[in-house]
């Protein structure tokens, strides 16, 4: 019994040696204690009212209604857009400051319906999940059309790190229906409650003479959340796993290669927003160029997800 003692001794000092030996490093404005809050003024011919717009960014105010461009260094865009449809300024926010009780600032990520009426013009609902991720939007948004080459997914990244953390706070509302709502088109419902979903993606990009966009996948980790937390979990690690995951105890389906039709974009060398497709697995000792990361309230396809549900993020870091 002794010797069963000091073993379970001797391991448990081992793991906790191991776990503080690693390396947490912040990515910048992951804290999201700032944020930059934008005052848009939409068109007269659907109300006409200034809404508040937030990015993740520097503390700053920004009066008007100018396309946004990523400041003071951070790499985070949001779903929060200005769009000009048909002559008409609107704005959609889906991603809020919000307060992280005892520990600053945190983002607040909701899928809802945002609605554009003007009488004889334009009467649309879009349904819209609140969205993080590393890269940038091009705004103004001027349709509803190939959503994915609005947005830049991922930044250049070359290293390997074991894991990412974070804490979250998950509210799903009761019910097992989802809706989706493009703006154009009638509404529909579909079976299933929809899931929150994180991932971190690392990619070896290249590109061919024409300019199209490749990529191996280097690491993975993705996951769905579909129940709610009832409170906060902090310091949630999503392990990072090298190599060909398909082939990896644990894999899922949804953690596979992206298809070429749901492939995000990035600006290749001639500065056009093209496609990045995914063409296999990479070496499990391969160094990536690009890394992705994204939170959203929603898991599905565009303009699709359960109204209501909310998605609080916080202190978003890499474990190495």
């Amino acid at each position: 019994m002794n010797k069963l003692i000091i073993s379970l001794s001797i391991a448990l000092s081992v793991s906790v040696v191991a776990f503080a030996a690693d390396k947490i490093e912040p990515i910048k404005y992951g804290n999201f204690d700032s944020w930059v809050t934008r005052n848009i003024h939409e068109s007269v011919i659907i109300g006409g009212d200034t809404r508040q717009v937030y990015e993740i960014g520097p503390d700053k105010t920004i009066n008007g209604s100018e396309p946004y461009v990523n400041l003071g260094g951070s790499p985070w865009a949001t779903s929060n857009v200005m769009a000009k449809v048909c002559g008409i300024t609107k704005t959609s926010n889906a991603v809020y400051p919000a307060e992280h009780k005892g520990n600053g600032r945190c983002a607040r990520l909701t899928t809802h319906l945002e609605r554009c009426k003007a009488i004889g013009i334009i009467n649309i609902d879009v349904l819209v999940a609140g969205t993080i991720f590393l890269g940038r939007m091009f705004e103004p948004i001027k349709s509803t059309k190939d959503p994915y080459t609005k947005m830049e997914m991922g930044i250049p990244f070359t290293r390997r790190p074991k894991a990412l953390q974070y804490d979250y706070c998950l509210t799903i509302p009761a019910g097992n229906t989802r809706l989706y709502s493009s703006g154009f088109g009638s509404k529909k419902t579909i079976p299933g409650a929809d899931k929150a979903e994180v991932f971190i993606i690392l990619q070896r990009r290249w590109e061919d003479a024409e300019g199209n966009l490749y990529a191996k996948r280097v690491g993975t980790g993705r996951e769905l959340l579909d129940r709610s937390t009832g409170g906060w979990k902090d310091a949630h690690r999503l392990a990072v796993v090298y190599g060909d995951a398909s082939k990896k105890p644990g894999f899922k389906s949804f953690q596979g290669l992206i298809p070429a039709e749901k492939s995000y974009c990035a600006r290749n060398s001639k500065g056009k927003i093209v496609p990045v497709k995914e063409v296999g697995w990479d070496d499990d000792d391969a160094t990536p160029t690009h890394m992705m990361i994204m939170f959203s309230s929603g898991s599905g396809e565009p303009y699709v997800g359960t109204v209501g549900t909310d998605f609080l993020v916080d202190n978003v870091a890499l474990v190495y």
